[in-house]
């Protein structure tokens, strides 16, 4: 399915801390609306949307398509983007566009030659992480998208040989580990880099969009990676008894 030119877009992602909203065009983002300041996203997440498109002073009539993150993440991050997206795009009859969260993060970067990792705290030592090259405006998966432990990933890394660039909010929690083991200094995005931001999902998402990469808003699942700690805790609590 082709994208028509100025083909007009609202992305969306609440995988993380950050909740952020974007009105994306194929020449220029529109609006961008991102904060990241813990409030839940439930809360924040709808009002941003309206009042994004409020100033913009544009129609949510005028969006063919809706991007959003379909995970890893937070699972009530997740959750919370999957309803607001599905909801919108059944109630305003728009087609949704699943992009990786992990592929949206290595967006943020570009013209680098380097390797770009995404490390999302997983908690326990692991990490939701990929590995990917920017080529041009194209994005290229080294690794595909895994929860790994960050010593499993950082052993991995050092047999590509190369430099790295990391992303995202495992960064606090794995900084050190990175700079004592791996095999080149590690390169860390600036700040207006290294979180979700949903300009880069809507950019990527209209580059799928064009790839015939959508699906009905009724069908989208988020996909959460592993199961939460709640099921986890169950299935031993069941194992126990």
């Amino acid at each position: 399915m082709k994208g028509k030119v100025g083909m007009r877009i609202l992305a969306i992602d609440s995988s993380s801390t950050v909740a952020s909203v974007a009105i994306v065009e194929e020449e220029k983002i529109i609006g961008e609306y991102t904060i990241n300041n813990k409030i839940t996203h439930s809360q924040t997440l709808l009002p941003m949307i309206d009042e994004m498109f409020k100033i913009s002073e544009i129609s949510l009539e005028s969006i063919e398509a809706i991007a959003i993150t379909s995970g890893p993440g937070s699972f009530t991050g997740l959750r919370i983007g999957s309803a607001t997206a599905k909801g919108l795009g059944q109630a305003l009859n728009l087609p949704l566009i699943e992009v990786p969260t992990l592929e949206a993060m290595a967006y943020n970067m570009f013209a680098t030659d380097k390797l770009v990792c995404p490390i999302m705290d997983a908690r326990r030592n692991q990490t939701y992480t990929g590995v990917y090259k920017i080529v041009g405006e194209d994005l290229q998966i080294v690794l595909d998208g895994t929860a790994v432990g960050i010593d499993e990933l950082v052993s991995k890394l050092n047999e590509y040989d190369e430099e790295v660039i990391f992303i995202g909010d495992g960064i606090p929690a794995f900084k050190e580990f990175l700079f004592e083991n791996m095999k080149y200094t590690p390169i860390f995005a600036p700040t207006h880099m290294n979180r979700q931001r949903a300009g880069s999902v809507g950019a990527l998402g209209l580059k799928y969009y064009k790839e015939g990469k959508i699906t009905n808003a009724s069908d989208f699942r988020p996909d959460y990676f592993r199961k939460s700690q709640a099921e986890r805790e169950m299935e031993e609590k069941l194992k126990n008894e």
